[in-house]
């Protein structure tokens, strides 16, 4: 953090200040993002099939309709999408029920957002079922909001689902910063007018204008969230 960050509660100029946080679940909050490719590869697995691992950076992030499509038509499994969507909730619910390791840094934010009462939501392109389940362990109280996959018409890269969080709460997306680790989810946070914080989990993002890239949640606070709101003008 550099001493240019205005302080909490302050504007620096008419318009800049931070309205509300969003933030993405997977390889975010939450080091899920291998469970996902670890459910994908056993399930092909048992189809009679083996995942190239260059796969991986083309299902992260996505949603599952996207993913698990992909999947299918890359190895001609014999399933249906509708099919494989059951088998890969299972199997991931099944590896959050034995372990959820949070991300460096992610209650830390989570409990200072709450503290300054910064309006927060999770965006995720999980299913509900999924977004429920982990809130056991990041805390339900922490959000205002939460928007999963299967509530919204399009999901990421779209950028619907955050248009509808902005709008849940009642704020400008322009005046919202959205934390999120991989392309899909910027470009979703991007095509909304959101500014941006990229933490990467699994595949390089670039900086670009209204992006911030680091390399762990940790780096992130309150004051450097509010910061982009003038930097980023």
């Amino acid at each position: 953090m550099t001493s240019t960050v205005p302080a909490l509660g302050t504007r620096t100029a008419e318009g800049s200040a931070l309205q509300a946080v969003l933030l993405d679940m997977d390889g975010t909050l939450v080091d899920t993002e291998g469970f996902w490719w670890d459910v994908e590869v056993e399930i092909f697995a048992g189809l009679g099939h083996t995942l190239d691992d260059s796969w991986r950076h083309v299902v992260v992030g996505g949603p599952m309709t996207r993913s698990a499509g992909f999947l299918i038509e890359a190895t001609g499994a014999d399933i249906t999408l509708p099919e494989l969507t059951v088998l890969l909730n299972e199997g991931f619910e099944d590896r959050i029920g034995r372990a959820l390791p949070l991300m460096p840094g992610a209650l830390r934010l989570l409990a200072e957002l709450a503290e300054y009462e910064i309006p927060t939501a999770l965006v995720s392109a999980s299913h509900r079922r999924i977004i429920d389940r982990v809130l056991t362990s990041l805390g339900p109280q922490h959000f205002a909001l939460t928007v999963a996959g299967d509530e919204v018409a399009r999901t990421k890269p779209h950028p619907d689902p955050y248009l509808f969080a902005a709008a849940g709460l009642g704020v400008d997306p322009a005046r919202c910063a959205v934390v999120e680790d991989t392309a899909t989810g910027v470009a979703a946070a991007e095509a909304a007018g959101c500014h941006v914080v990229a933490v990467p989990s699994v595949a390089p993002i670039a900086p670009a204008a209204r992006r911030t890239v680091v390399t762990s949640l940790e780096e992130v606070d309150l004051a450097f969230l509010r910061g982009l709101m003038t930097e980023m003008r």
